[in-house]
């Protein structure tokens, strides 16, 4: 059996009833952090708050060579954890499939993830989301400014009066928790990069959900690459047409300017 466990946005306690105890009951258990982090902990911590010896593999462990995981999950109970929801990167649905195609069951639990945390948290309504897309750091894709796929998401998206959640990137090759000051990209960064394909453009900040301390800010984006948002994790949404129930919401939650 293979499980696969969200772990949740923030902390070690964000894990759910149910997944914390699929991982007490597990042989075994492996995790990623490339895709995302639980940055409000540690791993000695996480392993001290669910009571077990997790195996953390990096990209080329999981994406080249996933042997470890599917050897020990034909015969054993094996759960592998993800920060967020899992199955929400294209890399776990490839191991799960691997996992079916061995003739290993699997099952899911589910986590918060990051999409529906920052509906919640904005006011944006969940249904007014369109194709999401991820801000990679310049140096990442090997050019200036933002990638066209990007700017095609977002024009795509507002086209049909959408938001569009823009996960910001992560500078990570192997999971570790000794972070330099730009691992992470901020979401004034990123508003300063979206602010030249998109001038005079309402941006929405989304920091640290999950935690005790979430933070929400809207403004244009140029604005918003003025200001500085605390600790990561962030996101960005640029929205489409607001109802007048949106509307209100960025006004109540996020202080965005009346006009």
């Amino acid at each position: 059996m293979l499980t696969f466990v969200g772990l949740g946005l923030y902390d070690d306690r964000s894990v759910t009833v149910a997944g914390r105890d699929a991982i007490r009951d597990a042989d075994r258990v492996f995790a990623e952090f490339y895709t995302s982090r639980l940055v409000g902990t540690d791993l000695e911590t996480l392993e001290s708050t669910l009571d077990t010896t997790i195996e953390v593999r990096d990209r080329a462990g999981i994406e080249q060579d996933p042997e470890p995981i599917l050897s020990a999950a034909a015969d054993r109970n094996v759960v592998f954890c993800t920060a967020g929801d899992t199955m929400v990167s294209t890399t776990h649905a490839d191991l799960r499939l691997r996992a079916e195609n061995r003739g290993i069951e699997t099952r899911i639990v589910h986590g918060t993830t990051a999409q529906t945390a920052a509906g919640s948290l904005t006011g944006l309504q969940n249904y007014r989301f369109g194709k999401a897309t991820t801000l990679p750091f310049e140096d990442a894709h090997g050019g200036d400014g933002v990638p066209d796929s990007v700017v095609a998401t977002i024009e795509d998206n507002r086209d049909r009066d959408l938001h569009t959640l823009v996960y910001l990137d992560i500078k990570v090759d192997d999971p570790h928790w000794d972070d330099s000051d730009d691992t992470y990209m901020t979401a004034d960064a990123a508003a300063s990069l979206l602010s030249e394909p998109f001038p005079d453009t309402l941006g929405v900040v989304v920091a640290r959900a999950g935690s005790p301390d979430p933070l929400v800010a809207a403004d244009t984006l140029e604005d918003l690459a003025t200001r500085t948002f605390g600790d990561p994790l962030h996101l960005l949404v640029v929205p489409g047409s607001l109802h007048p129930l949106e509307r209100d919401a960025l006004t109540a939650f996020a202080g965005a300017p009346i006009e």
